[in-house]
C-alpha cells in the first residue's frame, strides 16, 4: 500500500497490528482514525489513503486476521468433529490477536457470514432444526467471544478477600480461566449439550 501524495508507505499488517493494540489497549470504542493515526505514527490524514471510515477498518482486521480459517469439509469425520475444529481454528484466532474477539461481535453479521454459515452448515448436517440451529449457533458465539470479557480479579487480590470455602477451593484455579483448559471443558460441555438437545429434538419430532 503506498499513501499517495503523503510520502509514507504502510502494510496491511502494519495497519492491522497497530488496529489491533488500539483495541487492546483502549478498546474497540476508542478505534478512531486519528487514534489510529496515532498508533502508526503518521499524519491524521494517512490512513484515509488506505481505509475510508472505522467501519472499513474493523471489515480490514476482521478479514486479515481470520485469514486461513479453513471449513472443514463433511468428509472429515462427525459433525462434532467438524464443528469443535472450526471453533478451535477461531479460538486460535483470538489468542494470536487479543482485541480481535470484540472487532468479531461487532463484524459477524457484516464481512464474517462466511463463518457463520460454515457453522450453521455444520449444524444442520447434524439434524437440528432452524430454529435450533439459530439457538445453538447463538450460544457458540456468546461462548467464543463473551467468555473474552469475564475479567476475573488476579489471585493476589482474592487472596486479601474473606471468601467462602467452595469459592476459595476454586478460586486456586482462577488463571485458568484465561487458558486452554477452561476453553477445552466448555468445548466439550457445549457439544455434549448440543448431542443432548439433538437427541431431545429428535424425541419431539416423533410424538
Amino acid at each position: 500500500m503506498q499513501a499517495s501524495g503523503g510520502g509514507n508507505t504502510l502494510s496491511e499488517s502494519e495497519i492491522v497490528e497497530a488496529a489491533l493494540r488500539v483495541v487492546r489497549e483502549d478498546g474497540v470504542e476508542k478505534l478512531s482514525m486519528r487514534r489510529l493515526s496515532r498508533e502508526l505514527g503518521v499524519s491524521p490524514m494517512a490512513p484515509y489513503y488506505y481505509v475510508a471510515d472505522k467501519r472499513e477498518l474493523l471489515d480490514l482486521v476482521a478479514t486479515a486476521a481470520l485469514t486461513g480459517v479453513r471449513t472443514p469439509p463433511p468428509e472429515s469425520g462427525s459433525w462434532q468433529l467438524r464443528l469443535r475444529e472450526l471453533v478451535d481454528q477461531i479460538d486460535e484466532k483470538l489468542r494470536k490477536h487479543p482485541g480481535l474477539g470484540d472487532i468479531l461481535i461487532e463484524q459477524m453479521l457484516g464481512k464474517q457470514l462466511d463463518l457463520i454459515t460454515a457453522i450453521m452448515e455444520i449444524l444442520f448436517e447434524a439434524g437440528f432444526g432452524d430454529r435450533n440451529v439459530l439457538a445453538a449457533y447463538a450460544t457458540i458465539h456468546t461462548y467464543l467471544f463473551g467468555r473474552r470479557r469475564v475479567n476475573p480479579r488476579e489471585a493476589t487480590t482474592l487472596a486479601d478477600v474473606a471468601l467462602p470455602d467452595p469459592v476459595s477451593r476454586a478460586a486456586k484455579y482462577i488463571s485458568d480461566l484465561r487458558g486452554k483448559y477452561v476453553y477445552d471443558f466448555g468445548m466439550e460441555v457445549l457439544i455434549a449439550g448440543l448431542e443432548a438437545q439433538l437427541v431431545r429434538q429428535g424425541d419431539a419430532d416423533v410424538r
